[in-house]
């Protein structure tokens, strides 16, 4: 097999792939610029490919900036839409990174980054595999209460929505859940009135 029907067939694997992806197997970018001119591989945005036969699904972007931003986490509405408590797809692709990394920016694909703490990046995430990349995105829990933390961001409206709609599924979001949580992010006291209201 040559070199250029081996980076063809990891494409197919690994779904959405990187250069770096590909260079752990000892294949240089040029193969993949070949399939790219070929027509055998699309670009999904700068730097990232996958097979044009394989159809991205509705969470491409999310396996996308997930590549692109190894260290952050998919939050906020891009979470809520994931987890189904929002009803229509953002239009950006809200990520969160450490607050002191450096902004990281993609082109072709809009994002929103919001800066969480450390111990925020690691509490409530959970790993899931869009397009065979594994994505972190915060629980149904942890994103609503992040809402409610980003309400003058994102709309109070929004998160009062996303609060309303977590407590009408309890067994995805048990209002004791809320509190842990909603204590880890400092915002108890803001979230308690609105879940004695909602509850």
């Amino acid at each position: 097999m040559t070199k250029t029907e081996t980076a063809l067939k990891l494409v197919g694997e690994i779904g959405v792939v990187r250069p770096k992806d590909l260079a752990r197997h000892g294949i240089a970018p040029v193969y993949l610029r070949r399939l790219l001119d070929q027509g055998l591989v699309v670009q999904s945005a700068r730097g990232v490919y996958r097979l044009p036969t394989r159809k991205p699904s509705v969470h491409h972007d999310l396996a996308t900036v997930s590549k692109l931003v190894p260290h952050g986490v998919i939050c906020l509405l891009s979470a809520l839409s994931f987890h189904g408590l929002l009803s229509d797809a953002p239009d950006l692709v809200w990520v969160a990174v450490d607050r002191k990394a450096r902004r990281p920016t993609i082109e072709g694909l809009p994002l929103r980054i919001v800066r969480f703490t450390d111990k925020s990046l690691k509490t409530g995430v959970e790993s899931h595999v869009i397009e065979g990349v594994s994505v972190p995105i915060t629980n149904p829990v942890r994103t609503v209460v992040d809402c409610v933390r980003y309400r003058a961001k994102i709309g109070l409206d929004v998160a009062l929505d996303a609060l309303r709609e977590c407590l009408r599924r309890r067994r995805k979001c048990p209002v004791d859940e809320i509190l842990k949580y909603a204590k880890v992010c400092r915002v108890e006291s803001v979230i308690r009135p609105y879940l004695e209201v909602l509850a």
